[in-house]
This record gives C-alpha cells, sequence and structure tokens, in this order.
C-alpha cells in the first residue's frame, strides 16, 4: 500500500492564491448602525429634554422658579408648585373629567371602530379602498370645523358643555385611525384559525370572541393608546363644546393668561404625566404589536 504524502508548499500556494477578505461591508454596516443609534438619541433627547425641564420646573420651589438666569437644575425643590396647581380653583374636577373622556373615548372607539376594522379586513365589498379613504377626511378637516356645528347641535339637544359631548368630539377624531389601526391587527390574524374553530362547532360570533380577539388584544391595546393620548392632549375641541366642565387641558389653556409661572409649569406637568403613565402601563402591547418581545 503506497502512502501519498501532501507536500506543504502546496498548502502555502493555495493559502497564498486566495483573495483577501472584503472588511467594508461589513464596516458599512457597523457605521450605519452607528448612525442610526446617534439619530435615536438624539431624537430622543429632542422629545425628553422638554418633559424633563417641565417636571424640574413642576417640582422647584417658587423662589427657585423666580431665579434669573434660571439653572438647569433647580436649586430648591419642593412641592408647594404642585400643590398650588391643584389647590386652584378647578383643577380636580378637570382632571377627572379629562380622564372620564379619555375613558370613554376609548371604550366607544373600540365598540365601534373594532368592528368596522373587522369588516375591513374580512369582508370584500364594492367601494371598499374609497371607503377607507373617506373615513381619513374626518382628520383632514381642522378642529374648527367640526366643533362648531357640533357645538350648534349640542346646544339644541341639550347636552352642551358634559363629559358626553367632548367624549362624542374626541370618539369622532379617533374614530379613523381606530378604524384602519385595527383593520390592521385583524389582518394580521391568519383566516385559518379562524375557520378551524368553526369547524370546531364555533360560530362566526364565537371565533371572532374566543380565538380571534385574544390574539389581536395586543394590538387592540396600542390602539387604545392613542386613542386616549388623542383624547387627552386634544384642546380646542373640548374647549368650543364645554364651558363650566372643561376637560384639565382646557381649563389649563383658559387660565394661562392670567396664571403665574408656577401654574403653567405645574400645569404642564400634570398633562404629561397620565398619559406617559397609560402608556408606560400599555407598552408591551405596543411593543409586541411591532413583532417585538420586552424583556
Amino acid at each position: 500500500m503506497s502512502t501519498q504524502v501532501e507536500d506543504p508548499l502546496d498548502g502555502a500556494r493555495t493559502a497564498a492564491a486566495l483573495p483577501p477578505v472584503d472588511l467594508s461591508p461589513l464596516r458599512r454596516r457597523r457605521t450605519r448602525a452607528a448612525w442610526v443609534q446617534l439619530a435615536s438619541i438624539l431624537v430622543t433627547l429632542f422629545m425628553a429634554l422638554p418633559i424633563v425641564l417641565i417636571g424640574l420646573s413642576a417640582v422647584s420651589s417658587r423662589s427657585a422658579l423666580a431665579e434669573f438666569p434660571k439653572p438647569l437644575l433647580p436649586s430648591e425643590y419642593s412641592t408647594e408648585t404642585l400643590l398650588a396647581f391643584f389647590d386652584a380653583t378647578g383643577t380636580f374636577p378637570a382632571l377627572g373629567n379629562s380622564l372620564l373622556v379619555g375613558i370613554y373615548t376609548v371604550f366607544w372607539s373600540l365598540v365601534v371602530g373594532g368592528p368596522a376594522g373587522y369588516a375591513l379586513a374580512r369582508y370584500a365589498f364594492r367601494g371598499k379602498e374609497p371607503y377607507q379613504v373617506f373615513i381619513l377626511l374626518v382628520r383632514a378637516l381642522p378642529i374648527v370645523v367640526l366643533s362648531v356645528p357640533l357645538a350648534t347641535m349640542f346646544l339644541q339637544f341639550d347636552v352642551y358643555d358634559t363629559v358626553f359631548a367632548v367624549t362624542l368630539v374626541h370618539t369622532t377624531l379617533a374614530l379613523p385611525t381606530t378604524v384602519l389601526i385595527t383593520a390592521s391587527i385583524f389582518v394580521s390574524v391568519p383566516t385559518d384559525v379562524e375557520e378551524a374553530a368553526q369547524i370546531f362547532g364555533c360560530t362566526r360570533w364565537q371565533a371572532a370572541r374566543k380565538v380571534v380577539l385574544p390574539l389581536a388584544l395586543p394590538g387592540l391595546a396600542a390602539s387604545s393608546i392613542f386613542t386616549f393620548v388623542l383624547s387627552w392632549n386634544e384642546i380646542l375641541g373640548a374647549t368650543v363644546v364645554t364651558l363650566g366642565h372643561r376637560t384639565l387641558p382646557a381649563q389649563v389653556l383658559t387660565a394661562l393668561e392670567e396664571a403665574s409661572t408656577a401654574y403653567r409649569f405645574a400645569g404642564g406637568f400634570a398633562l404629561i404625566l397620565p398619559a406617559l403613565l397609560f402608556i408606560f402601563v400599555m407598552r408591551r402591547y405596543l411593543v409586541n404589536m411591532w413583532g417585538t418581545t420586552l424583556r
């Protein structure tokens, strides 16, 4: 039996014949990732810095707010600024009105917009595409165009200056977004799962309630985030259709002209905090809707 001995020179010649590894694509990818991270940090700072400054001013003392030039960090912390805001007349009733309007708007938007989104996702009918464009016209119109006719109608039906009136305005504004978001959510739920449930004895309603709805729950929760924040931050419509039962943003807006600096900072912080808390509670559903998992 003959043995073949490998010449080490052949291996060296083969290695020398291989082309060098091009690392430029990897470098470009890392560079792009670094730029994306930097851009994300800058956008986050741009959005978070005003919130942080308003929060610091809200927990500053009256004397610290009156300092000039005003330092970046307060020289003295105190709760008197926030207490002065909450002790102001009408603050707590306005806060309760805002919470009620936000909750009612989320409820009615899902009750009305959820089935509409399900119908858009599951059924094909004539005029489906124009209908989706048509419902967006509500958001294309200025809020004044909707508020003034609605205020006139509310006066005729004796519901002006009520939580119900503001809820109707905010639900009208939130429905287009809710319908389109829920439609995209129900499209992502496979129809095979729903059909399998019907094969095993479920009716169409039972399959939608027991199978489709739990799978779409993260997306519906994310839709409720947008609806609640939209309702909480809306000012002009609530100002037009209310007078004595205003929401908190409308109350702060109408009092800004005669309000002190402490009231303005505390009011801004009070407007920001509930929306941030609501997003923090619902963030898991929002992230899951985007296809990732929050660890």
